[in-house]
């Protein structure tokens, strides 16, 4: 390099060191836009979130019928106008991402949230909060682990913890994610706090925040991520964490995150910081190697076995072996294939009983059954490890 050259490069430093001195952040930051239109609030909500966002670094491009000389500002005076303000701000490459109340993902593409853990302030990541990432409701799950996993990457948690909620479908999304794990895509999988351990988390682990990412479907996760938001404020007005999170989904390159309408100026900063640094991160990269790893171990035939048991034909009918005391639980089934587990076992002369435990559906069998049992619903899947 020339001494001239590197003169300038010298001095083209020290001046965005002193914007960034001056405005709070660097020029080369990612553009970051925010759709303002259509707060619960009002708009000036958003300006104030943007201001906030701004001082804190994030280059915000504000779009709306408001405008601030500290800002990036384009017009729009509805929702409508501010959408296609956004859109074309994303397609020129002017911003690297956007904040909105409303998106229309497509199906395969939902948002990882991001709020603090009400008792330690550990930032944990709700895969997912919106969008639809399958429309099967355990295929959902296993993909919102990874689109969980891609965005806690991208926020520089390099081996994000995951767990499951305790709802329908989590343990065939954990039986799932567990033999991906075997057959070599690699999940650390977290620990429940609560005396019986394992990866699929009850309430009390939420708020604990035992896991970095938690994953359930996305109706149960915008109720969630709700709550915590907002439950100081009696639920109408969102004061905590950094919103309902970027779309993410195999394939998908434009970064749009996710706001309430009932969402605070302080929530609406924090997502657009959220989305800056997601933005400023190669989450692209970070995404393509984590799906190529997941098919790579076999994630097509794990969910094509899945769908094939979802058309299996109709169940032939079997009668259960002579009545036993049962006294033996076996945890870790799923609550949809409960009954099927219990036929299972019959048709293996084995007398079996269903139940639900504290933590959920169990198969109850007798003392003397229970590793032929337990060995036999392994086998057919309906229970990991």
């Amino acid at each position: 390099m020339s001494q001239a050259n590197t003169q300038k490069l010298i001095r083209d430093t020290f001046l965005d060191l002193a914007r960034a001195l001056e405005t709070g952040r660097l020029e080369d930051a990612p553009g970051i836009a925010l759709s303002a239109p259509g707060s619960e609030h009002g708009e000036d909500n958003a300006l104030q979130a943007a201001l906030q966002a701004s001082r804190n670094g994030v280059h915000v491009h504000y779009i709306g019928s408001l405008s601030h000389p500290d800002l990036t500002c384009h017009t729009a005076q509805n929702e409508a106008q501010a959408h296609q303000v956004m859109e074309r701000l994303l397609a020129d490459g002017t911003c690297k991402g956007a904040v909105a109340m409303h998106y229309p993902f497509p199906i395969g593409v939902a948002t990882v949230g991001r709020v603090p853990a009400p008792a330690t302030g550990k930032p944990i990541y709700l895969a997912t909060t919106t969008g639809t990432a399958a429309t099967d409701r355990v295929e959902a799950m296993v993909r919102g682990a990874v689109a969980g996993i891609i965005t806690a990457k991208a926020c520089g948690v390099e081996q994000p913890a995951v767990g499951l909620l305790n709802i329908d479908g989590a343990r065939q999304a954990e039986s799932i994610l567990k033999k991906l794990n075997e057959q070599g895509y690699p999940i650390t999988f977290a620990q429940s706090a609560r005396s019986g351990g394992g990866c699929v988390l009850r309430g009390n682990d939420v708020l604990a925040g035992s896991s970095d990412v938690v994953v359930m479907d996305s109706l149960t996760g915008n109720v969630i991520i709700k709550m915590l938001s907002a439950f100081t404020s009696g639920g109408i007005y969102e004061t905590t964490g950094d919103g309902y999170g970027p779309g993410i989904g195999e394939g998908y390159d434009r970064l749009v995150a996710i706001v309430s309408r009932a969402s605070g100026a302080a929530v609406v900063a924090n997502a657009l910081s959220y989305t800056a640094q997601v933005a400023g991160s190669p989450w692209q990269d970070i995404a393509s190697a984590e799906y190529r790893l997941a098919y790579q171990a076999g994630l097509k035939a794990l969910l094509d076995e899945l769908s094939a048991r979802r058309n299996a034909p109709v169940r032939e009918e079997i009668q259960p072996p002579p009545q036993e005391a049962v006294t033996q639980d076996i945890a870790g089934v799923e609550v949809m294939e409960l009954e099927e587990a219990v036929r299972s076992l019959w048709k293996k002369g084995i007398y079996a009983q269903s139940g639900m435990g504290c933590t959920g559906p169990v198969v109850m069998v007798s003392e003397q059954n229970l590793s032929r049992a337990l060995a036999a619903l392994r086998e057919g899947g309906f229970v990991s490890g």
